[in-house]
């Protein structure tokens, strides 16, 4: 920015401070301790008058160095940071009439505090910006953060190295100053805002919530460069609202570019409104720089106080809008630019206030814990139907991944909190078994695991229900997780995992053996009465539901391998009547036999009309013994070919295209279907 000199302004300065500086000696004794510091403090309002009049550099630093120099910083400070550096880093703010944390109160001169909150980041901000070829630049940033980090903290370090006798800088920095703001961002050209536009973001809040993003804005600089000094902001109670008080509604509004809050707003003091009828605040200094055709996007968010009025009942609805924005360019000259809704920006000079406006973004601010709400859903990635190796005698077999599902916990809910799980397994007994089984002759381990956290189930129902034969029992097992979180918007994979026991009854007689064949399916039933989830919202307990159910999967000694699966399918000239065929080869996987493979280790289906017909198995080839009533037999190590075959026969009513699925052979998933068989009796 540039200003033309005026040296009868300089003069009229002058002659003001030398005043106030007679009336400062002219206190009474009792004061005089506090003279120094007024003095240093008329000085410094004097340097920086003179270096606005005379087109200054940025940069208004103090006569001499704080009374705290020389001191050190040591660490990182941010938002909450509490401790006696914090304090020192307000005195060292405050030092500098630019910087001043606040102007009366707590973090004002003389009354600064040990805790870093908006007031103390707004001033960090603003030190950043004056000092921001050395703080930003260097770090590839445009936008102050109000974060004093490494560079915030070394630039403040080097300004507090101080003779502690004199308070003056040394000569040296001053030199290193006049260098850097040679390095400093410059604007360019005759900046005008080309672009200003506004976007809803979150349209529901919770009670509690902090920094939740409202509005978008977007801004753009044509022309040359510009930047953004000041945003004039509404916060309107819509009609109806049980609570029409922002400052009785929220506590903070800030705006944040790039992940950084870089200012903030005590939304809870009613003083600090512009106008508290209309509910108008504003953010000065921001220092934003908008680049030439370079879109710069900023946050705005809002932190919303705990038991809002109307919250629980939907009538706790507010409006946000963005009325103005002062703007400079490289020149210094500046424009305010007023807002139509949704950002569309007025002609120049048509429109001079916006008490009445209120078409800016529209949210909700809800009950906590109102929209706490997950589901299970399928994952499609859970294993496929398979045959599961156990052990020929009683030792456990290895550990199978048996069934995956996910968690999906919803956008809008709060974090949630898992307690107990539940997983139902359903064990079947094959026919022409044994004559009963329970879970604990078949089932040695069952774990669950969700983002890491692995828990083993105990059977809770049916652990010891007697499995006849032909029959199934379904066993529930519970997890107990003890308080695993469950982050909003986010999806978590659960896996079951299970071990098995061993099929051989000799080697322990107080277990039963169980036959080959013998099935295992998983299920989760979020609401299932008597074995529920226990999730935890932050208003509500069992916020999660669905269903999921994992594929057949089948126990045996012996794990086969099916290959050359093809199907055929014919009809008669009469298209009356006709057949499917499904030819597959069958080998043993040379550590134990297959026995007893009947139709029964066969799992097919028919679809297309009312004929469901019976299939035949018969053997075409290879090493298999039978006993002649379909019970085949493929010792370790052989193969055997097979033709599976569904005839359809004529009869009345029996016209359609039937579809034949072969989904499993001895539990290992195929998955052929037949072409369409045509029968329509023509």
């Amino acid at each position: 920015m540039t200003t033309t000199k005026d040296i009868t302004a300089k003069f009229a300065v002058a002659a003001v401070a030398v005043a106030m500086i007679f009336s400062a000696y002219a206190t009474p004794a009792a004061a005089q301790t506090d003279l120094q510091a007024q003095i240093t403090a008329l000085l410094a309002q004097i340097q920086m008058l003179e270096a606005q009049l005379t087109g200054g550099a940025d940069v208004t630093a103090p006569v001499g160095a704080p009374a705290l120099c020389p001191y050190t910083w040591t660490r990182d400070l941010t938002m909450g940071s509490e401790g006696a550096d914090v304090m020192k880093l307000q005195q060292f703010l405050n030092s500098y009439p630019d910087l001043r944390v606040a102007a009366t109160g707590a973090g004002s001169v003389g009354m600064e505090t040990m805790f870093f909150g908006p007031a103390t980041a707004a001033a960090v901000s603003k030190m950043q910006v004056m000092f921001r070829a050395e703080v930003l630049t260097p770090n590839g940033l445009v936008n102050a953060t109000g974060y004093f980090g490494p560079s915030s903290r070394a630039k403040a370090n080097d300004l507090c190295i101080a003779d502690a006798t004199t308070g003056e800088v040394d000569d040296a920095e001053d030199a290193t100053e006049d260098e850097d703001e040679d390095a400093d961002v410059t604007l360019q050209g005759t900046g005008t805002l080309e672009t200003f536009e506004i976007d809803d973001a979150e349209d529901r809040v919770e009670e509690g919530a902090e920094d939740e993003v409202v509005l978008e804005v977007t801004a753009e600089a044509e022309n040359g460069d510009l930047e953004i000094a000041r945003l004039v902001m509404q916060l309107v109670a819509n009609e109806g609202n049980e609570e029409i008080e922002p400052w009785d509604t929220f506590d903070e509004v800030s705006i944040w570019i790039d992940g950084d809050k870089v200012a903030s707003f005590d939304a809870s003091d009613e003083d600090d409104y512009l106008d508290e009828d209309n509910g108008t605040f504003q953010f000065t200094n921001l220092g934003i720089i908008l680049m030439e055709d370079e879109e710069v996007e900023m946050l705005v968010a809002v932190s919303v106080q705990n038991s809002v009025d109307g919250a629980d009942a939907d009538l706790a609805e507010w409006n946000i809008d963005i009325l103005e924005a002062r703007t400079f360019d490289a020149d210094g000259v500046a424009e305010t630019n007023n807002f139509d809704e949704m950002g569309d920006k007025y002609p120049l000079g048509l429109v001079d206030t916006f008490a009445e406006i209120t078409d800016g973004i529209n949210f909700d601010i809800v009950a906590e814990g109102v929209d706490d709400d997950a589901s299970i859903e399928s994952d499609s990635n859970s294993p496929d139907s398979a045959t599961l190796k156990v052990e020929d005698n009683r030792s456990e077999s290895e550990e199978y991944l048996v069934h995956t599902f996910e968690i999906e916990v919803d956008d809008e809910s709060s974090d949630l909190l898992l307690e107990d799980a539940y997983v139902w397994v359903s064990i079947t007994n094959p026919a022409g078994g044994v004559a009963s089984i329970d879970s604990t002759d078949v089932v040695a381990e069952i774990t669950l695991t969700i983002d890491g956290q692995t828990e083993t189930g105990d059977a809770v129902v049916n652990e010891n229900a007697a499995i006849a034969n032909g029959a199934t029992v379904r066993v529930g097992y519970r997890f107990q997780f003890d308080g695993l979180d469950l982050d909003a918007d986010e999806t978590y994979i659960a896996a079951v995992n299970m071990t098995f026991e061993g099929a051989d009854v000799n080697a322990d007689p107080t277990l039963s053996a169980y036959d080959p064949g013998t099935g295992i399916t998983t299920d989760v039933d979020a609401q299932e009465a008597g074995a529920r989830w226990e999730v935890e919202g932050q208003d509500n307990d069992f916020v999660l539901t669905g269903t999921d159910e994992s594929e057949d999967h089948a126990l045996n000694t012996v794990v086969p391998v099916i290959s050359g699966v093809s199907v055929t399918e014919s009809v008669n000239d009469s298209r009356d009547a006709g057949s499917v065929s499904f030819r597959f080869s069958v080998e043993a996987d040379g550590e134990d036999d297959i026995a007893n493979f009947t139709i029964a280790n066969i799992v097919a289906a028919v679809s297309g009309g009312i004929i469901n017909p019976t299939p035949v198995l018969v053997k075409t080839g290879g090493d298999a013994t039978t006993n002649g009533a379909g019970d085949f037999t493929i010792l370790d190590g052989d193969e055997a070919s097979f033709a599976l075959t569904f005839t359809f026969p004529a009869t009345v009513d029996g016209n359609g295209t039937y579809f034949v699925n072969l989904d499993t052979v001895l539990g290992v998933e195929v998955d052929e279907t037949s072409n369409g068989l045509d029968i329509t009796g023509n």
